[in-house]
């Protein structure tokens, strides 16, 4: 019998995972890297990460990340010349910056570059290329600066957190053909958004008795609903190439949540994919019979929903009639309500800095 600690809530976000999710509490924290982080120079490993503190007393140094693999080896997809790739608001993004991200991606993921992956790697260290300017760029004009000092400092706690050895970082970048400038750029796009992200959760004010005992009250009632625990990659229309070889992938690679936050253009992305517990009777027609033939561990074919594809890997099942669930506690579902309200408020901040953005993508 399995004996978990669950908290359900029906969420409703604007694009995201046409159900309404079910999330579960003891993966809160472990599953939930920082918000709105998605760098693609160092990516968090779930297992690694330790339950995060309160919002309001989050370091302000980027979150400790994995060491990279050992000599890795360097792709070149752009040739020579250095040509620029996009400008965000009338700041470049050139060939040479995209190819050490690009390089920056295999070396951390270890997802093979190949004619699968080319398109969604490029579209992905594109896009994280633009957000990082996003990012210092309006954490500018909230008056918030990243000092050399600060990036030295969270390039020192990488490097301990890490057990790399003091000033090796360099060398290893080197090899896997990463600037150490990109790498710095990356740090500070990193706390500049966590900061940023923090200074604007804390002008909402704190949760209220009220809030926390009413969230507290829909879980207890949910307990006895027949559950999934899901995870999911979305590709959108545009993007929907190759989605058989990344299946294939996905099948033969255990780490679903990696590809999630590289490759997913759902709001879950930022903490690998994960949706939590669903009940099977809020999920639209073609993710229900999906799930319907699925057992754990096992990775659906993409699924069209509107044009869009779905990929999900069912994680666990929960019974009511065999299982058991523990009432979450106030402090749980505090931790959870400000974790969620900060990753909302960073995918709603960067997705408003997005469209007033001036973006042009050139060939």
């Amino acid at each position: 019998m399995k004996k978990l600690l669950m908290i359900s809530f029906l969420l409703a976000a604007a694009g995201a995972f046409p159900v309404y999710a079910q999330i579960d509490l003891s993966q809160i924290g472990a599953d939930r890297p920082a918000a709105g982080q998605n760098s693609v120079v160092f990516k968090n490993r779930a297992e690694e990460v330790p339950e995060p503190p309160s919002v309001m007393q989050r370091e302000e140094i980027a979150e400790p990340q994995p060491a990279p693999a050992p000599k890795p080896v360097p792709v070149k997809l752009f040739g020579n010349g250095v040509k620029i790739v996009a400008l965000v608001n009338g700041e470049i993004i050139s060939t040479d910056d995209l190819q050490n991200r690009i390089n920056a991606f295999v070396m951390n993921t270890q997802i093979p570059l190949n004619e699968q992956t080319k398109d969604l790697i490029i579209h992905r260290t594109l896009q994280a290329a633009i957000d990082e300017k996003l990012k210092i760029q309006d954490a500018e004009k909230n008056g918030i600066t990243i000092t050399e000092k600060d990036i030295d400092n969270s390039v020192r706690f990488f490097e301990k957190t890490n057990k790399i050895p003091h000033g090796q970082l360099k060398n290893i970048l080197k090899e896997a053909g990463v600037s150490e400038d990109v790498f710095r750029e990356q740090m500070k796009s990193d706390l500049a958004w966590v900061r940023l992200v923090r200074k604007k959760t804390l002008a909402e004010g704190e949760l209220t008795q009220k809030e926390l005992e009413e969230a507290q009250a829909a879980a207890v009632k949910d307990l006895n609903t027949p559950k999934y625990m899901v995870s999911e990659i979305l590709i959108k229309k545009n993007n929907a190439k190759n989605l058989n070889d990344l299946v294939a992938n996905l099948r033969q690679d255990p780490r679903f949540e990696l590809y999630a936050m590289q490759f997913s253009e759902a709001p879950s992305a930022a903490g690998g994919g994960k949706l939590g517990w669903i009940n099977k009777e809020r999920l639209i027609a073609p993710l229900s019979s999906a799930l319907g033939k699925m057992k754990p561990g096992d990775v659906s074919s993409p699924i069209n929903v509107n044009g869009d594809y779905y990929i999900l890997k069912l994680e666990k099942v929960f019974d009511p009639k065999k299982d058991t669930a523990e009432e979450p506690t106030i402090e749980n579902i505090k931790k959870f309500l400000e974790n969620r309200r900060m990753e909302e408020l960073a995918s709603r901040h960067l997705q408003n800095l997005r469209q007033a953005a001036v973006i042009e993508l050139r060939n």
